[in-house]
């Protein structure tokens, strides 16, 4: 059987006069036939949407990152406006170098920077708090009785007395952990932020909010003054700065996939149209994008790349067949036509499971991921349109050169069935078509799943390591974040849990015999740094009232006393009813671990005491907002993974109507998704915002290279040839290109390692091997479970591989 029939059974046609233009189904009639006016419709598309991606904007938002509708969310958002500053957050440490912050010239530094942190947009002005601030006040027992007022008063003058009038204030304001260092080295200026920056509604602008913390910290970094700066504002602008090493990842991955497309056809018109008709489909997204009110962020801006690289994958698919079909004399047209009939069906399931793949993730309750899934799923829509259609189409304009075609016969003479000798790796992988070989390659799988899944059962949710894990640890932000974990009690990572009551009722002696006991537990817990709250006020200040007994470190029992207590209270321990007050968890990180037990001991906590009088809710706080976080992945990694699965099996089974083609095609998925988590625990990484795309990516992508191997095979067995002859045909034809592909794809996001941005890194990564594995699990376990699984109507199975 020669490779021509074997390929796909079409006659050789040189004259363009001896082929049948209506031949074929009517969607190929339809745009063959009428070819010029579809290639200047996308022409003009292409100028249209390539001015309207010049509008795209890139941007963050607070709220599109966190679950608004879990639970604890809600508590928050409910009782957002009477806890302003525990959501989004900005932490200013200004440190001194050579002494401590009681000097004249710190101190006028530290107000300076307060009073341009003020300034900045988006900023909630009534609750930003630093020494110079008058929300920060101390309170004393003097002989006169209780005493307060600002650390910082009016009569401040930077003098020796001065300083030794503001120490003293220091030592009593209880800030000490929390906006000033225990070494007295530092200080904090807490600096809350609004999602909206005016009246206008103008949403806050986390870019521009990021150039002017970077040129504050220019602006006031000494020899003698350094400036570390810590919240989500941060990261984001951290991370939208870092966006330019993103874009020379991505051109740096074109630039390998160009080159290794080149190096296999040795032809660059053809070259270059695959790279063309891929970008097309990405400039189309990025037009789409703002006419339907979208933007990019931090997490979608990987989309246009694996948009790219889904569309080499499958535009090198169509280039090769044509490539062959011309090389054996078959006019350019004519091969196009042919290549668009054999590979249409496969190459649109496969594009519909890869957008199924981004879909699935619209179940993920966090606006961020179903905006990247939407993103996602218009730039498959569009490589619909380019690479299934308008390459073949240009191609059939172009062809290929005459060095490619001679190229092609050579190696179909010196690969094919009819050749003296098989080609070395083809005869290898032939191998796997045969009981022993697949028997082996079976036996070696289950054991790689087995060992797989039991590492995988250790994989944690959300982040493994202190500071933003979407920053490498030794960036600015984490060596900043490492600085403020190191001097503050009261570290950057707050866990804030919400105990509500009646009106006026937040003050009284049992519902703060509660609290105190809720603070006591969380205490026991080893990655709780300390505690804050009303009760804790009160136990101190009940001290201070009785000249400085320990005795009396208790909540007082007279409510007339609790009740002078709370009027010179902190007022973030409460909000102006008195039904609510908040306690606050100061966490050594935000690792997985230290919020789960967090959330246990709480949920604990409130099934004992809530009553109808009193609840304890949660969470606020930037670790309360990512314990939600981490909550909602855990249930959707589940839930993501077996509806994409689902998908995929019914595309399959569309594609295929063979439920053992179908077990063939999932099972090696099955098995690279197993080996992923097993890969992510071996490398420290979480499932979390970041790394739960990737996961159904794999599916979704992967199912490519067994749906152009299968319909081949499936197509030659159905003529009557045997498996090893089938499969062997389908690995000229097609096996070639999935090769390259996933070489070529895996080696170009291989170098995301690189990337300064952690989850780019990380992204690239498990790519990658997401990328290889799945070829070879449909280059080694296909074929193997093949001939196991089909029915022997479909093929004769022969002793020995074909000659």
């Amino acid at each position: 059987m020669s490779h021509a029939v074997a390929a796909n059974a079409h006659p050789v046609i040189r004259d363009l006069a001896d082929f049948d233009p209506h031949s074929g189904s009517w969607t190929e009639r339809l745009l063959f036939n009428h070819r010029w006016v579809f290639v200047t419709l996308c022409l003009l598309l292409t100028l249209a949407l390539g001015y309207q991606a010049t509008r795209l904007n890139l941007g963050a938002s607070f709220e599109k990152m966190i679950p608004t509708n879990h639970p604890y969310i809600a508590n928050y958002l409910a009782n957002k406006a009477d806890m302003a500053g525990q959501g989004n957050v900005l932490r200013i440490a200004v440190e001194s170098t050579t002494g401590s912050i009681f000097d004249a010239e710190y101190l006028e530094t530290l107000r300076k920077l307060n009073d341009d942190a003020f300034l900045l947009p988006g900023v909630d002005r009534p609750f930003m708090k630093s020494l110079w601030t008058p929300s920060t006040r101390w309170l004393g027992v003097t002989e006169e009785g209780l005493d307060g007022g600002q650390v910082i008063d009016d009569s401040y003058d930077g003098t020796p007395q001065a300083m030794q009038k503001l120490r003293a204030n220091v030592e009593r304001s209880g800030e000490i952990g929390s906006l000033v260092a225990a070494n007295f080295q530092s200080s904090i200026v807490l600096v809350p932020l609004m999602e909206k920056t005016d009246a206008s509604g103008k949403r806050l602008d986390y870019r521009e909010l990021g150039n002017r913390l970077d040129a504050l910290r220019a602006k006031y970094e000494t020899p003698a003054i350094r400036v570390h700066i810590t919240g989500f504002a941060k990261i984001v602008g951290d991370l939208i700065n870092g966006l330019q090493q993103v874009l020379f990842f991505f051109s740096l991955a074109i630039a390998i996939c160009t080159a290794i497309l080149y190096w296999y056809t040795r032809c660059w018109r053809s070259t270059l149209l695959v790279v063309a008709c891929s970008v097309v489909a990405v400039i189309w997204l990025l037009g789409i994008l703002p006419s339907i009110g979208y933007e990019l962020d931090p997490y979608s801006i990987l989309v246009p790349f694996l948009v790219f690289a889904i569309g080499m994958s499958h535009g090198a698919q169509k280039m090769n067949g044509i490539m062959q079909d011309i090389g054996r004399g078959t006019h350019k047209l004519v091969a196009a036509r042919y290549t668009f009939r054999r590979l249409i069906l496969a190459g649109l399931t496969a594009l519909l499971a890869d957008a199924v793949g981004f879909l699935v993730l619209m179940v993920i309750d966090i606006r961020v991921i179903q905006d990247l899934a939407v993103t996602a799923s218009i730039g498959m829509a569009a490589l619909i349109f380019t690479n299934l259609v308008l390459l073949p189409m240009l191609l059939s304009f172009t062809g290929v050169s005459a060095r490619a075609a001679q190229r092609s016969l050579q190696a179909e003479a010196a690969e094919g069935g009819d050749a003296p000798e098989k080609h070395k790796l083809w005869a290898l992988l032939d191998h796997f078509t045969q009981r022993t070989w697949a028997g082996v390659a079976l036996a070696a799988a289950l054991l790689l799943g087995l060992g797989g899944f039991a590492v995988s059962t250790q994989l944690k949710i959300g982040d493994l390591d202190p500071g933003a894990a979407e920053l490498r640890q030794d960036s600015r932000y984490n060596l900043d974040n490492a600085f403020m974990s190191r001097n503050y009690a009261a570290s950057s990572d707050i866990f804030v849990a919400m105990v509500k009551t009646a009106p006026t009722q937040c003050s009284t002696y049992e519902n703060l015999v509660k609290v105190d006991a809720l603070e006591w537990e969380l205490q026991q817990l080893p990655g709780v740094e300390s505690t804050s709250s009303l009760a804790a006020v009160a136990k101190r200040t009940a001290v201070g009232m009785n000249e400085g007994s320990l005795l009396w470190f208790e909540i007082p029992r007279a409510q007339a006393m609790i009740n002078s207590i709370v009027t010179r209270a902190p007022r973030e321990m409460f909000n102006q009813n008195c039904d609510l007050l908040s306690v606050y968890v100061y966490l050594k990180d935000h690792k997985a671990d230290t919020l789960d037990a967090v959330v246990r001991t709480i949920d604990a906590f409130a099934a004992r005491n809530d009553s109808a009088e009193v609840k304890f809710l949660q969470a606020a706080g930037n670790s309360g907002i990512e314990a939600a976080t981490n909550i909602v992945v855990k249930k959707a990694n589940t839930q993501m993974l077996l509806l994409v699965y689902a998908a995929v099996i019914v595309l399959a089974f569309i594609t295929f109507k063979s439920w053992q083609a179908v077990i063939c095609a999932v099972l090696p998925l099955m098995l690279t998704s197993v080996l992923c988590e097993a890969l992510m625990v071996a490398l420290g990484i979480g499932v979390k915002v970041a790394t739960l795309p990737v996961i159904a990516l794999g599916v979704g992508i992967g199912v490519d290279y067994a749906l152009y191997m299968l319909t081949v095979t499936l197509a030659l067995l159905r003529e009557g040839a045997s498996l090893s002859r089938a499969y062997y045909q389908a690995l000229l034809f097609t096996g070639r290109v999935v090769v390259l592909t996933g070489v070529t794809l895996g080696l170009a996001v291989a170098t995301w390692f690189f990337s300064p941005i952690k989850f780019q890194a990380d992204m690239g990564i498990l790519l990658a091997f997401m990328f290889l594995w799945n070829m070879l699990g449909a280059l080694i376990l296909l074929p193997a479970l093949a001939c196991f699984l089909l029915p022997a109507r479909l093929f004769r199975q022969p002793s020995q591989p074909a000659p």
